[in-house]
């Protein structure tokens, strides 16, 4: 079973191969230091051929010796503050199945290989408060690494600062004050994988997940769709571990690249993106099932906290509740199996074909982006208007829910194309996805109006068919309808705004 723990840490240099650690008795806040001793630690680490975890900053390592034993799979969170996610799993002769999920959407069918073995003789030491409560693991590291073929080695000191569960990440600081003083450097290292890769010639060249820029119309689409690429890539294992908004965030990704297939055709043969653009459809809506799940609760969460308990009649949270329960267990276990399946990982390799050997249409790709930009951006906009137009033209109703609904897909296309946009044309490429924003977020909630409607009818009739009072849903239902009504009569004074998209490339 596998473990997570957030690890916050930080590294240095030690000056000599003899180093000792100075005083830390006089950081502020420690009473005592306290010796655990010397504990041998021997780590093989894995990757790709291409070393695909090691370019995305993660590593892979199965480990013996300390207390912690096992394979050990490290996620950046925020490199730059030292702060990383570590998944334990038990030893085991294979990559347990809870670790290989993780890494997927990068090893894809890869073999994972070794690629270098570090032994570690670490000098162990707690810090310790005045209420003896651990704030801090300092341990020095006598580090030997070896490349996995055994040609080339390399050793160095370090010393590591991990700071305890819950403590302030501004005790760090203190403890670096004193290890500074004490002639002390951070290392320029990322890991030590990174520093053991490179010193013994073992790192491969980074396999070109970004390119150069440029300032054509195809430098600046095939930018956009890589960054996108990349965020679904990176998402893959916060889905997977059930991070908050990760869903919806993999699921933005899928969609603006579509939108960027249909904003862009003069720039890149459609012929070759609409595969691999109905892929992504068939992915955003897979992912869909569990993202609309999540939205839909907290709106009928929130409307049920909202209402007068005098007017709660029936066991409606528990109702709710045990509603909810059942559709996240049935949606998780699905979007956990999409992302294990052969269509997924068909469409991450599609994408990188496609990206690697981009089809660009010339002469559009060539032109200056801020051209192909305004061009693209106020096609979208046309369509959004005739949409909202036809839409507001119909009588209250299901045909004009749906006309909104198609609607709100137009300024979702709209909002992306300018956000696309920004890098070439800056300020007013912000403005136009601002407005953008604002039509979408009323359709939007209109829409959320729609599906909740649905859900509190099936709820009302479950409720009256176990014998209870169907008051409080008929209630909420026509909160729903007010609320509905309420962003029809807006939406005309948000369209008014975003009416004049003043988009140019001069």
């Amino acid at each position: 079973m596998a473990e997570t723990k957030r690890e916050i840490e930080r590294k240095y240099d030690a000056p000599t191969d003899h180093f000792r650690l100075p005083d830390l008795r006089k950081v502020p806040g420690v009473s005592a230091v306290i010796d655990k001793g010397v504990v041998e630690l021997d780590a093989v680490y894995y990757d790709t051929e291409d070393q695909r975890l090691a370019t995305d900053r993660i590593t892979l390592r199965r480990r013996s010796g300390g207390d912690d034993a096992g394979w050990h799979l490290k996620l950046p969170v925020a490199l730059s503050e030292g702060v990383r996610d570590e998944v334990q799993a038990p030893p085991s002769e294979n990559l347990p199945r809870a670790l290989a999920g993780l890494v997927r959407s990068r090893v894809r069918g890869d073999e994972l290989i070794p690629v270098v073995r570090l032994h570690s003789s670490r000098d162990v030491s707690h810090l310790t408060g005045a209420d003896g409560s651990l704030l801090a693991e300092v341990c020095v590291d006598a580090v030997r690494a070896v490349r996995a073929d055994g040609e080339r080695a390399t050793a160095w000191t370090e010393i590591e600062v991990e700071l305890a569960d819950g403590a302030d990440p501004a005790f760090l600081g203190k403890v670096e004050k004193r290890l500074r003083k004490a002639g002390v450097e951070r290392s320029a290292a990322a890991s030590k994988l990174a520093r053991a890769l490179e010193e013994t010639g073992a790192a491969r060249p980074p396999q070109g997940r970004t390119s150069a820029g440029g300032d054509t119309a195809g430098d600046h689409v095939l930018a956009h769709l890589r960054a996108q690429r990349d965020a679904l890539v990176e998402l893959d294992p916060a889905v997977r571990r059930d991070l908050p908004d990760s869903v919806h965030q993999m699921r933005v990704a899928t969609r603006r690249m579509r939108s960027a297939f249909k904003t862009y055709k003069k720039v890149l043969d459609p012929a070759v993106t609409e595969p691999v653009g109905e892929e992504l459809k068939w992915l955003a809506a897979e992912l869909g099932i569990d993202r609309d799940r999540e939205v839909l609760t907290e709106r009928l969460t929130g409307r049920i906290d909202a209402v007068p308990r005098t007017l709660l009649l029936g066991p409606v949270r528990a109702r709710l509740r045990i509603w909810a329960v059942a559709r996240r267990q049935g949606s998780r276990r699905h979007t956990v199996a999409v992302l294990d399946g052969k269509r997924y990982l068909a469409l991450l390799s599609g994408l990188d074909t496609l990206l690697a050997e981009p089809p660009l249409r010339r002469p559009a790709a060539e032109r200056p982006a801020a051209d192909g930009f305004v061009k693209a951006a106020l096609k979208d906009h046309t369509r959004l208007a005739a949409r909202i137009e036809h839409a507001l033209s119909l009588a209250p109703g299901t045909e004009r829910d749906i006309a909104l609904h198609e609607a709100r897909k137009a300024a979702k296309r709209a909002r992306y194309a300018g956000e696309a946009a920004v890098p070439a044309l800056g300020k007013q490429a912000k403005r136009f996805a601002k407005r953008m924003k604002a039509v979408q977020s009323v359709l939007g909630d209109h829409q959320d109006s729609v599906v909740a409607r649905e859900a509190l009818r099936n709820l009302a009739i479950q409720a009256h068919a176990a014998g209870e009072s169907a008051f409080t849903w008929g209630l909420l239902y026509g909160q729903e309808q007010a609320s509905a009504a309420d962003r029809e009569r807006e939406l005309p004074g948000v369209w008014e705004r975003a009416a004049e998209p003043k988009l140019s490339a001069g």
